[in-house]
């Protein structure tokens, strides 16, 4: 019973719930603005006087009955609502709607606010109009919905930029109400709300930015209004300076405390992550520098959560202080090389505390997550594929305490009625019995978690993981069947559940649980590696070791095979969102045009690094219709990305005479490639579009040998995030205009030299001869808002953009540089294309020289796919790695002559590459250009 199962589901199950769970437990919550409130008397003969019907419901409330406190109140709304009583009708449902809160009924809670601002806008009370927004916001919080939070909150400020209205909140969001009526302690409760939403969404800096404002963190400081900051918490819409104002009320800054600590917690976790990321590239100085600021934002939680505790203990808070213990316990589990014996007793004495104090609090929905959390925070942490998470089947050192926990959690939801907390304490308690490898207990209880989110909309946010918690149950059993309709059921939920949450601002569903999830996780503690990504792999690993048991010729066999690659769409859609947030707009393009892109000599290679191999998917023309046929790699997939890592390192020496990166060259060819060659022959294909994975997207597939030849020789190459991302248009060779921006002056950004390039003005003109009628900017006349003036007064087809560049990890750390010594993001860029150049006559061709990747890191690419998807760009021409410009100029000027001899863009770059190998130019200068997007 205490055995531990297969390390395959053992790695992923502990996080199933984190994502939803975190919302939960994770940020402290701001108390109520106001406690719940007594109507002023009310003459009445009824037998049931309201006013005292109200008095009762306060008195269960402030005993922590919050159950029996609504009954009482719902009876006074309905007299004061037959009288006529506005005013303390809507008193009432700000009552009703705390106590919803407090026992986990979200719906009913928003729902009560939301009538109680309609009330206090009609009797034209906007400081409390603005305070119900506030509480409306921290529910949303509470729900995991920050985008709706910051709505309330502020609205969305004008972002224009010719605008000459400096950017302010909308007139009646929640914090320019308060700000106009001079209401502090409403201000603060709104900032707290938006640092909260804004650490939900992975904006950290803002985040911290709102909570120190709201606390008044430094007493006699006077905060700049700046006019630029359009998303800055310290905007007043008055147009004064705003002094902070340092709140008396302890719970308030207990909580703003407990939050900051959240917030450094979790950027910590995220440098954590970055410095993994930066090892594995063997980038040592940097390495160092991420995990010095992992660790100096850890004291820095550990401080806020320390004076969090300590004042919630003076004012005898007992929820504040629960939370205040749960993170400091947390965060004693973090990765360190190793903890001093004070360190651990000072944990155990914070568990003991918590224990004590578990006793005393009454039941809530808070007291179920604290429960849920304390069995599970003396786990350890672990760092697994660049991610936290708790190591979900490790020894538990009071495993019958643990249950003993769950169970009580279970009977404090069900005497609350409150069916998102049960069904997370039933998952836990499914969770400990599968680490028992008791599946009937493992599999019952999780059905009833399943069961128990789908009885309410508030829940159903947790569904998939129940879903997918029973997928793995099953797989383990070895009952495939049920485990493919399990995962079937989660990745449905996660894609289908924004049809069920009501309609959007133009008509539209919302975005949905899965967009939610992306957004939030960015960087949140658990990101998105550790919420949604496993579901999708381990999904497709499961259907493709059916199909590697099947006769290719079967019909199931192509049922897999189809089913596997929607799989890796829906993911490579999901890691395009993640890795953008909530800037990444998606426009998807149906089967129809799909396979008017894919033409009869194309191949689609789709690769996913599995847990154990690498799965290699190929569609080929057949006829009317697509044949799939699939391969298992003859290698593990440690094994594949360290010849991946070797191959890049080794093609980038431009010096090496022996030529030692042909042997990773023809190995990978060997292993991806070679396995299909027949295949590709007998079709007759000319075009290979590759859908890469991982690590595999940092390498160039043109350089690939299979022993005689680079794989360019033989088939022109392109690469996509998606096919139902690409736009299936062939180009419009007519009036090919190009607008050609370039650097060629040394620079420094943020520290870093860049170097003079001395070729960049040579590739300008020739880009402008190339293209009769092209606009070029040069050096102090290339800057943003330059670019920005032309996308306004011209169409350009091509943006052909010469200058140092570098695609990060983060969107933020991708950039262009510009002439003025300043940095262009890949996300300001790719705004300005999709805001400025005409919809009807979108950029044909995006050309980008002299820029490079981070070496090995698997995300960094994903920058440049996203101008595609984001931008409306149809293609892309870039380098993964630094390239002399004297051959970038040679190459790109090939490229565009054979583009303007009719090639297609995919041939057009094959034949440049090709003329560079036939004079021996060394790949290192020719293979790193790719083409991404549509390649036609």
């Amino acid at each position: 019973m205490s055995s531990k199962p297969k390390s395959r589901s053992d790695r992923f199950l502990g996080i199933l719930f984190l994502f939803s769970l975190t919302v939960c437990i994770g940020l402290g919550h701001l108390p109520s603005i106001a406690q719940p409130a007594e109507p002023g008397n009310m003459a009445t003969t009824q037998a049931d006087n309201p006013s005292q019907l109200v008095e009762q419901g306060v008195e269960y409330y402030q005993a922590g009955d919050y159950q029996a406190a609504i009954e009482p109140w719902q009876n006074a709304l309905t007299l004061y609502q037959q009288s006529n009583n506005y005013t303390n009708s809507a008193i009432v449902r700000e009552n009703l709607a705390r106590a919803y809160q407090k026992i986990g009924h979200i719906q009913e809670a928003i729902s009560n606010w939301e009538q109680a601002i309609l009330d206090y806008q009609q009797l034209r009370n906007w400081q409390q109009m603005g305070r119900m927004k506030t509480e409306l916001a921290q529910a949303y919080n509470s729900f995991g919905q920050p985008r709706k939070a910051l709505a309330l909150l502020c609205g969305a400020p004008n972002t224009d930029e010719n605008s000459k209205n400096k950017p302010s909140c909308v007139k009646d969001s929640a914090l320019k109400v308060a700000r106009a009526h001079h209401d502090w302690k409403g201000e603060a409760a709104a900032l707290g709300s938006m640092g909260n939403a804004y650490i939900l969404r992975g904006d950290y800096d803002q985040g911290i930015q709102c909570l120190q404002t709201g606390l008044g963190i430094d007493k006699n400081v006077e905060f700049d209004i700046s006019p630029q900051r359009t998303k800055d918490c310290k905007i007043d819409n008055l147009g004064r300076n705003y002094t902070a104002k340092i709140l008396a009320d302890s719970p308030y800054r207990s909580s703003f405390l407990n939050d900051l600590g959240n917030a450094y917690f979790s950027k910590a976790q995220r440098w954590e992550r970055w410095a993994s990321s930066a090892e594995k590239r063997g980038a040592e100085e940097t390495e160092n520098q991420f995990r010095k600021n992992a660790n100096n934002n850890y004291n820095q939680a550990g401080e806020y959560f320390q004076q969090s505790l300590e004042l919630a203990r003076t004012q005898n808070h007992q929820p504040a202080q629960m939370r205040a213990l749960r993170n400091l316990i947390r965060l004693s589990y973090r990765p360190q090389e190793s903890i001093s014996i004070e360190a651990a007793e000072e944990r155990n004495q914070w568990v003991q505390e918590a224990q004590e104090l578990f006793k005393e609090l009454p039941d809530s929905q808070d007291k179920v997550y604290a429960a849920i959390d304390l069995a599970k925070l003396e786990q350890s942490m672990t760092v697994v594929n660049d991610t936290y998470q708790h190591n979900s089947c490790g020894k538990r050192q009071l495993e019958a305490e643990t249950e003993t926990l769950l169970n009580q959690a279970i009977l404090i939801a069900q005497r609350l009625k409150d069916y998102r907390s049960e069904s997370f304490a039933w998952g836990e308690l499914g969770h400990l019995y599968y680490c028992r490898q008791d599946y009937q207990n493992a599999l019952d209880f999780t059905q009833k978690a399943w069961w128990m989110a789908d009885q309410n909309l508030s829940a159903k946010d947790s569904l998939y993981l129940w879903q997918w918690q029973l997928g793995q149950i099953f797989q383990d059993q070895g009952k495939e069947d049920e485990a493919v309709n399990a995962y079937k059921e989660a990745i449905a939920t996660l894609e289908g559940f924004e049809g069920e949450q009501g309609k959007g601002e133009q008509g539209k569903g919302e975005q949905g649980i899965r967009t939610d999830i992306l957004i939030a996780q960015r960087n949140l503690q658990f990101d998105f590696r550790d919420t949604i990504e496993p579901l999708y792999r381990q999904f497709a690993q499961l259907t493709l070791k059916r199909a590697d048991s099947l006769s290719s010729d079967s019909e199931q066999y192509q049922t897999d095979l189809n089913s596997a690659l929607k799989t890796v769409d829906s993911l490579k859609l999901a890691e395009l969102q993640n890795y953008f947030g909530n800037d990444c707009l998606l426009t998807l393009f149906n089967q129809k045009q799909i396979d008017e892109l894919v033409t009869k000599d194309t191949a689609v290679f789709s690769f996913m690094i599995l847990e154990e191999k690498a799965a290699i998917m190929v569609s080929l023309p057949n006829g009317d219709k697509r044949l799939k046929k699939f391969k298992l790699s003859q290698v593990d997939s440690q094994r594949l990305i360290k010849e991946v890592n070797d191959f890049r390192t080794r093609i980038q020496q431009h010096h090496d005479l022996t030529k030692a990166f042909l042997t990773p060259a023809k190995n990978l060819y060997n292993w991806l490639i070679a396995p299909f060659a027949s295949d590709l022959e007998s079709a007759q294909i000319k075009t290979l579009v590759f859908i890469q994975d991982g690590i595999l997207r940092s390498i160039p597939m043109a350089a690939l040998h299979d022993g005689k030849e680079f794989l360019v020789e033989k088939y022109a190459i392109a690469t996509t995030p998606s096919l139902t991302l690409t736009n299936p248009q062939a180009l419009n060779r007519q009036e090919l205009g190009a607008l050609a921006l370039g650097l060629t002056q040394p620079a420094v950004i943020d520290g870093e030299s860049f170097s003079k390039l001395e070729n960049v003005r040579k590739e300008i003109e020739n880009v402008k001869a190339q293209f009769p009628g092209s606009k070029t900017l040069l050096d102090e006349q290339f800057t943003r808002k330059s670019l920005q003036q032309e996308l306004q007064q011209k169409v350009y087809p091509i943006l052909h953009i010469a200058t140092h560049g570098k695609f990060g990890t983060i969107p933020e750390d991708t950039f262009l540089v510009t002439g003025n010594n300043q940095k262009l993001t890949i996300t300001e860029l790719e705004k300005d294309i999709r805001r400025l150049s005409r919809g009807s006559k979108p950029v044909e061709l995006l050309v980008l020289t002299a820029c490079q990747t981070a070496t090995g890191d698997d995300r960094t690419t994903l920058g440049l796919a996203g101008i595609i998807v984001q931008a409306g760009v149809r293609s892309a021409l870039a380098s993964l790695w630094y390239i002399p410009d004297n051959s970038t100029s040679e190459l790109v000027t090939q490229f565009y002559h054979n583009l303007q001899s009719g090639m297609s863009k995919a041939e057009a770059l094959k034949e440049a590459q090709k003329d560079m190998i036939r004079i021996n130019i060394h790949p290192a200068h020719w293979a790193p250009f790719i083409i991404i997007g549509n390649w036609l």
